[in-house]
C-alpha cells in the first residue's frame, strides 16, 4: 500500500504552505482512480470544486464541492475522480502540533465526513487566509484549526454521552430542507416534541439558535456553488433559499466578513 509523505497528494499541487507543524496544499486532482493508500499525518480534505468519491474500510463518500473530510494518520482509503475538473484543499497536522496545544488526536474520530456547517465555514476561513497571506494569517489559521478540532472533540464526546434521538433527526431534516420555509410547529410535530422543549434544547446541542443554524447552512451551501463560474449571484441566492440577492449578500458578509464576489475572486486567484 502506498504511503504518502507530508505535502504529497495525487495531482497537480498549485500551492503549498508550511506553518509550524501544519502543511496546507491546494491541489487539482488529475488521476481518475487512486488505489488504497494512507498519509503520514492526520489531515483534512476540503473539496473546493468538482466531485470525488472516497472509500475507506467503513463506507464510501460521494464528495461534491463543500465536502469536508477528516482522516487520522495511516487511515487507509482510495479515491475515484469522475470526469471533470476537481480541486481539493488539504490541511495536514503533525503530531507535535497536537501535543504542543494539549490536544489528543485520538479523541477525534477519523475517516469521517463532517456535516456540521459551522466546521465547514471555519475551513473556508482557513482557505481564505492562505490566499490573503498577511502577517496575521499564520496566527489566524492556527486559531481557527484549534477551534475546529476542539468542537470536533466535544462533538464526539457528546455522541458518546448518547444524545436524544431527535438531535440526529432534526439535523437530518435541517440539512435536507433548509431552503424550505420550516416552522417550529412542523418540526415539533415531526419529532413528537413539544415546541417549548425543542426551542429551549436546540441551542444546547447545536450551540446556536434555529435561525443561526439555518443561515449557516444556506451560506455554507452558497460557498460551494460559488465555485461554479456559470452561476450568477441571483441564481445562487435563490437556490440557497434566500429571499433575494441583497439578503444573501448581507448574510454572507455577516458570516464570512466579505462579499460573495470577493470570495469568488479569492477562490480563483
Amino acid at each position: 500500500m502506498n504511503h504518502l509523505k507530508k505535502g504529497e497528494f495525487y495531482g497537480q499541487t498549485n500551492q503549498t504552505i508550511h506553518l509550524n507543524g501544519l502543511t496546507l496544499t491546494d491541489t487539482v486532482y488529475t488521476q481518475p482512480k487512486v488505489d488504497w493508500h494512507y498519509h503520514e499525518h492526520a489531515y483534512f480534505t476540503f473539496i473546493l470544486e468538482g466531485l470525488v468519491i472516497e472509500g475507506n474500510k467503513k463506507e464510501v463518500y460521494h464528495c461534491p464541492a463543500g465536502t469536508l473530510l477528516f482522516h487520522h494518520w495511516q487511515d487507509a482509503h482510495y479515491n475515484i475522480k469522475p470526469d471533470g475538473f476537481t480541486r481539493g484543499f488539504h490541511v495536514e497536522i503533525e503530531k507535535p502540533w497536537f501535543d504542543d496545544l494539549f490536544l489528543k488526536a485520538d479523541d477525534i474520530q477519523g475517516n469521517i465526513n463532517l456535516l456540521n456547517p459551522a466546521l465547514k465555514l471555519l475551513m473556508y476561513k482557513v482557505f481564505t487566509e492562505t490566499k490573503i497571506q498577511d502577517q496575521t494569517s499564520s496566527l489566524s489559521i492556527q486559531g481557527v484549526l484549534l477551534n475546529m478540532l476542539s468542537q470536533m472533540a466535544e462533538g464526539d464526546k457528546s455522541v458518546g454521552d448518547k444524545n436524544p434521538s431527535w438531535v440526529a433527526k432534526i439535523n437530518e431534516i435541517l440539512n435536507d430542507q433548509f431552503t424550505d420555509n420550516l416552522t417550529l410547529g412542523f418540526l415539533s410535530e415531526t419529532l413528537s416534541i413539544h415546541p417549548v422543549h425543542l426551542s429551549r434544547d436546540f441551542s444546547k446541542y447545536f450551540n446556536c439558535s434555529f435561525g443561526e443554524y439555518i443561515r449557516k447552512l444556506k451560506v455554507e451551501k452558497s460557498l460551494s456553488l460559488l465555485s461554479d463560474k456559470r452561476k450568477l449571484l441571483t441564481d445562487i441566492a435563490f437556490e440557497c433559499g434566500f429571499a433575494d440577492q441583497s439578503h444573501f449578500i448581507r448574510c454572507f458578509k455577516q458570516i464570512n466578513g466579505m462579499s460573495p464576489s470577493n470570495y469568488r475572486k479569492i477562490l480563483f486567484h
